[in-house]
C-alpha cells in the first residue's frame, strides 16, 4: 500500500499543521482508509525513527569526528574528479568572520586546525563574493600571498576556488585546489565538473555544520547544567573554587582555568589552585588593574583574545619562566546578585580552534550562577568565620556565660560555666567529661542546673521584657559524683582510651585511675538538703526520664562558690529579644587570690602558684632568691614641669615594658614604690637559675629602655635613665596582711643590700650593679668588671660590687677590652697601695673612656692617698655615707 504524495510525510504534516490549517490534516485522515492509515503510520514511524538517530547523533560525542571524516571523504573525492594536487574545504565561521578547516597530520593524531581571516587572500574573496575564482598563474595574482609557499615549502602554479552554497543560497563552505596535474591550468569543464554535485555537497556540509553546532550547544547545556548542579552542592569556598575552575575547563574544552576573586580593601585579584601534590591548594594573587584579568576586573568588559602575543595587555613573562605556551583567551567578569563585580574567570588555550561567541554565551550563564555561588560560598563562610569567632571569644572569657533560648533553655555554654558548676576539664579525663556535661545540659531550663536563687525569676522578666539584672555575691551550691564504671552511659564509655594487649604487655600508655572517673553533677533537693538528685533530673510519671538514684549528701563532693550574677537579654538587629544571657562571675576566695597573683607575677607562675596549698602563702618561708630594684635617675627634675596627667602617663608607659621584662624571666613583681621597681626571682616559687635570671632581667630591661628613649628623642621628649641593684641571698617570704588584703613581699638582707646598690648606681655611674653574691652564681656567663668593695650605710660588712657589662654570648669589642686591662691594673695597683702607678693607669683608662665616673672616683681616691696615706691595716674597702 502507498500514499499518493512522494517525499516527507513529516514535512508534509508539518505544513498542514501551521495555523489556521489543522482542519485540513483532520480532513484528509478522516477519508484515509484503514490500509492507507497503516501505510501513513509506517511513514511517520520511520521517519520519527530518524529523527531519533539524529537526536542521538547530536548526544554523541563522536559527532566532530563523523564531521572530520565526512571532510576528509569529500576532499579527497574532489581531488580525484578534478585531478588537483592539494584539495582544502574551508568551512565558514560567522561567529568568528574566519574560515576554518581541518589538515590530517601523522596517523592515529588529531587533525590540525587552521583559520584565515574570511575577508582576506583567494578563499576569503571567494567566501565573501561567492564569485569564482580561476588563477592560472597564482604569483601574478593579487589575491594570493606566496608567504604560506614559504612556510610549507611548496610551490603554487595555479588555483581553482569555487563557494559551496546552502540551501538557503549562504556561502557555506569554499573549496580550493591547486595544481592540476600535467602542468595545465583549470578550465572552465573544471568548473562545471564541480557544479555538477556542489549542491549537494552543499547541502551534507549545511547539516553537518547544523548538527555539529546542535551538538555543541546541546553538550554546552548538559555542561552547565552539570556545573550548576555541582555548584550548589557546596558552601565551602575552597570547593566552590576548585569546583568553578573544573567545571569551567570542562565545559569550555580549554587547557587551563582561573577563576579570581576580587580583593576590594587591597584591590587584589586572588585564587587558589592545587599544588603539584594534587592536595596542596597555593593562593595567586596579582593586582586588579593589571593583565587580562585585571582588564577585565577594572573595567567589567569581557575579553576574547585570538592570539595573546599580539595583545598589548598579555604578559609573556609567565610563559617566558614556565616553558608554556598561551594562544588564545577567554576572560569574562563574574557579579554577584547586586551585579557588584566579584570576580573573573580566565580560561586559556581552548583545545581546538579559538573561543567563539557561543563560547562567551555559554561561559555568561555560566558566570551568572558561579557568581550565585560564590556569593552563597562567601556568606557561608563569613558566617561560619563569625559563629566561630563568637565562640572563640564566648570560650576566652574568664566568666562564666550560658547563653539560653526564649524559653531559658541552654543554648551554648563556655568552658568556665563547666568548670563553675564543677566540671574537671583539667583532669585526664576532661575531655570525656566536657562531651557528656555538654549533651547532658544543652537544652535544659538554665535554672534546673544552676540553682541560683530566684535566677528563673529574673531570666523570663529579661525574655519577656528586655530587661537587666545585676545581683552581686550571689550563692551557688552544687556537687560532684563520681559514677561507678559499670554505670557510665555507652557514649561515655566509648570515649574512655583504648588499651590493645600488646600495649598492656608492654607498659605502654597505661591508663591511669583518672582515665576512668566519669563525674557527675549532682544537684540539692530542695525539700531535703541531705540527698543530690543527679543531673537535677527527677523521675517523671510517664517514665520518660530513667530513675536515677538520689545520692546521699556524704558521697557528694560540695563545692560552694560566690557569684556575681549578670542577666540579659540576647536581641536582634530589629531590637527584638531573641534569647537570653547569663554570666556568673567567681568571685570566691580562689579568685580573688588568683586575681590579686596576676599583679605580682605571669599567669602560668600564679597557676602554679594556686595550685600550692589555698593558705601556703599565708604562712612565712625561708628562700634563697634575688632581688633587683630598679629607679629612674633624676625623676623629680624630669616631671617638675609635667602635669600630672602626664606624669602618670609617662610612669605607666614606663613600667608596661619594664614589668614585662621581669615577668618574661619569670620573676615576681614585689611592689612599686612611687618611680621606683623592685622584683623578685626565686619567691614564691623556688627558681633554680634565680641570680641568672635576674641578670637577663636587668639586660632586657637597659634594651627596652634604649628603645623607650629612642621614641622619646623622635617625640622631642628628655631621655630617661635608670640604675639597677642586684644581689642575692636568703629572704624571708610571705603575705604580709590579710587574706582581705594581700601584700605578699619578701624581707631580709639581701633586699636592704639591693635597694642600696641601686643608690650606689649614682655614685659610681653605671646603669647596673651587682653583689658578689649575684656574680659568684652566675660569673661563667657574664661580662663584667669590679668596681669597689664598699660597705653601704647601716652594715658593718663589706661586699665587693660589680658592673654588669653584658651577657659572655657576645664577645667584648676591642676598646672595651683594651680599657678593662687598663682599668684592672690600676685597680690592682690601688689595692696594692701602688697609687703613683694606679693614678697611670686609671688615667690611661680614661683616655679611651673620658667621662668614666667609676674612674675618677678611684683617681680622686689615689691622689688622696698620696696625700694622706691609709693605715696599716687598710684594706681598700669605702664605706658609703648615703644610702
Amino acid at each position: 500500500m502507498t500514499l499518493p504524495n512522494t517525499g516527507s510525510v513529516l514535512a508534509t504534516l508539518t505544513q498542514l499543521t501551521q495555523v489556521h490549517r489543522t482542519h485540513a490534516l483532520l480532513h484528509r485522515v478522516k477519508t484515509l482508509s484503514v490500509p492507507e492509515f497503516v501505510c501513513l503510520l509506517d511513514f511517520i514511524t520511520a521517519e520519527f525513527q530518524q529523527f531519533l538517530r539524529a537526536i542521538d547523533l547530536i548526544n554523541n560525542e563522536a559527532l566532530e569526528t563523523m564531521l572530520e571524516r565526512t571532510l576528509e571523504a569529500i576532499t579527497l573525492k574532489i581531488g580525484q574528479i578534478l585531478q588537483a594536487d592539494r584539495t582544502t574545504i574551508f568551512l565558514v565561521d560567522t561567529d568568528k568572520g574566519q574560515l576554518w578547516s581541518k589538515i590530517s597530520t601523522a596517523e592515529n593524531e588529531k587533525p590540525l586546525e587552521i583559520r584565515l581571516p574570511m575577508n582576506a587572500g583567494v578563499a576569503g574573496h571567494v567566501a565573501t563574493t561567492g564569485a569564482c575564482l580561476n588563477i592560472s598563474d597564482a604569483y601574478n595574482h593579487p589575491l594570493f600571498n606566496p608567504e604560506l609557499d614559504k612556510q610549507i615549502n611548496y610551490y603554487t602554479r595555479n588555483i581553482l576556488c569555487m563557494p559551496i552554497l546552502s540551501s538557503k543560497e549562504q556561502v557555506v563552505a569554499v573549496v580550493q585546489l591547486t595544481n592540476k596535474a600535467g602542468n595545465v591550468p583549470f578550465n572552465s569543464e573544471d568548473e562545471q565538473s564541480f557544479r555538477d554535485f556542489a549542491a549537494s555537497i552543499g547541502i551534507i556540509l549545511e547539516s553537518c555544520q547544523s548538527f555539529y553546532v546542535a551538538a555543541r550547544k546541546q553538550r554546552g547545556a548538559a555542561a552547565l547544567l552539570e556545573a550548576i548542579q555541582t555548584l550548589g552542592k557546596s558552601l565551602d569556598l575552597e570547593t566552590t573554587l576548585q569546583s568553578v575552575m573544573d567545571q569551567a575547563r570542562k565545559l569550555m574544552q580549554a587547557d587551563r582555568s582561573t577563576l579570581f576573586l576580587l580583593r576590594r580593601e587591597n584591590n587584589e585579584l586572588w585564587s587558589k589552585v592545587t599544588a603539584a601534590d594534587g592536595k596542596t591548594m597555593l593562593e595567586i594573587r596579582i593586582p586588579a588593574n593589571r593583565g587580562i584579568a585585571g582588564y577585565v576586573a577594572s573595567t567589567g568588559q569581557p575579553l576574547n583574545i585570538p592570539d595573546a602575543y599580539k595583545d598589548p595587555r598579555f604578559d609573556p613573562s609567565t610563559d617566558k619562566r614556565t616553558g608554556y605556551v598561551t594562544r588564545n583567551i577567554l576572560c569574562l567578569p563574574v557579579f554577584n546578585s547586586s551585579s557588584n563585580l566579584i570576580g573573573v574567570t580566565q580560561l586559556i588555550n581552548k583545545n581546538q580552534g579559538s573561543f567563539t561567541s557561543s563560547d562567551e554565551e555559554f561561559m555568561r550563564a555560566f558566570n551568572i550562577q558561579a557568581g550565585i555561588a560564590l556569593e552563597n560560598a562567601k556568606l557561608f563562610e563569613s558566617v561560619l568565620l563569625e559563629k566561630q569567632y563568637q565562640k572563640d571569644i564566648l570560650q576566652s572569657l574568664s566568666d562564666a556565660v550560658i547563653s539560653t533560648d526564649m524559653e531559658g533553655r541552654i543554648v551554648t555554654i563556655n568552658d568556665a560555666a563547666l568548670e563553675l558548676l564543677g566540671c574537671p576539664l583539667q583532669h585526664a579525663s576532661g575531655k570525656i567529661n566536657k562531651q557528656v556535661w555538654e549533651q547532658k545540659l544543652m537544652g535544659r531550663l538554665v535554672w534546673e542546673v544552676v540553682p541560683i536563687e530566684n535566677l528563673q525569676m529574673r531570666l523570663q522578666d529579661s525574655l519577656k521584657y528586655a530587661a537587666k539584672h545585676y545581683v552581686p555575691e550571689q550563692s551557688l551550691t552544687v556537687g560532684l559524683w563520681i559514677e561507678p564504671s559499670e554505670d557510665k552511659p555507652e557514649s561515655a564509655k566509648e570515649c574512655l582510651p583504648h588499651t590493645t594487649s600488646h600495649e598492656s604487655n608492654n607498659n605502654q600508655h597505661p591508663k591511669t585511675e583518672e582515665d576512668t572517673k566519669y563525674y557527675i553533677l549532682v544537684i540539692r533537693d530542695r525539700i531535703n538538703p541531705d540527698i543530690f538528685i543527679p543531673w537535677n533530673e527527677s523521675t517523671t510519671g510517664d517514665g520518660a526520664i530513667p530513675p536515677r538514684p538520689y545520692i546521699p549528701r556524704e558521697k557528694v563532693r560540695e563545692i560552694e562558690r560566690s557569684l556575681n550574677l549578670t542577666v540579659n537579654p540576647l536581641t536582634n538587629p530589629e531590637g527584638g529579644v531573641r534569647g537570653g544571657l547569663v554570666v556568673l562571675e567567681d568571685i570566691s576566695q580562689e579568685k580573688r587570690m588568683k586575681t590579686t597573683l596576676y599583679r605580682y607575677m605571669t599567669p602560668g607562675v600564679a597557676e602554679r602558684v594556686m595550685a600550692q596549698a589555698e593558705d601556703s602563702l599565708m604562712v612565712g618561708e625561708r628562700k634563697e632568691v634575688t632581688i633587683l630594684f630598679s629607679d629612674i635617675r633624676g625623676y623629680t627634675t624630669l616631671t617638675e614641669n609635667l602635669g600630672a596627667a602626664e606624669v602618670v602617663s609617662l610612669l605607666n608607659q614606663y613600667f608596661e615594658t619594664m614589668v614585662e621584662a621581669v615577668f618574661n624571666h619569670e620573676g615576681t613583681l614585689d611592689k612599686f614604690i612611687g618611680d621606683a621597681l623592685m622584683a623578685v626571682f626565686g619567691a614564691p616559687l623556688p627558681l633554680k637559675d634565680h641570680a641568672w635570671l635576674s641578670v637577663q632581667t636587668a639586660l632586657d630591661m637597659r634594651k627596652r629602655l634604649a628603645i623607650f628613649n629612642h621614641r622619646r628623642i623622635i617625640a622631642a621628649q628628655p631621655q630617661i635613665h635608670i640604675g639597677i641593684g642586684i644581689s642575692s641571698g636568703e629572704v624571708v617570704s610571705g603575705n604580709i596582711g590579710s587574706q582581705k588584703r594581700m601584700d605578699y613581699t619578701v624581707i631580709g638582707d639581701g633586699v636592704n643590700l639591693s635597694s642600696r646598690l641601686e643608690g650606689v648606681t649614682k655614685e659610681y655611674g653605671c646603669d647596673i650593679i651587682l653583689s658578689e653574691f649575684t656574680y659568684n652564681l652566675c660569673r661563667d656567663r657574664i661580662w663584667v668588671r669590679e668596681l669597689d668593695k664598699i660597705r653601704v650605710k647601716g652594715k658593718h660588712e663589706a661586699v665587693t660590687i660589680y658592673e654588669l657589662i653584658g651577657n659572655r654570648t657576645q664577645p667584648l669589642e676591642d676598646p672595651t677590652q683594651e680599657f678593662l686591662g687598663y682599668y684592672n691594673a690600676g685597680r690592682e695597683a690601688y689595692l696594692s697601695r701602688d697609687f703613683y702607678q694606679a693614678i697611670a693607669n686609671f688615667e690611661t683608662a680614661l683616655k679611651i673612656r673620658p667621662f668614666d665616673q667609676a674612674i675618677s672616683v678611684h683617681i680622686e681616691r689615689s691622689k688622696k692617698y698620696l696625700l694622706d696615706p691609709p693605715p696599716e691595716h687598710w684594706d681598700g674597702v669605702h664605706t658609703m655615707a648615703t644610702k
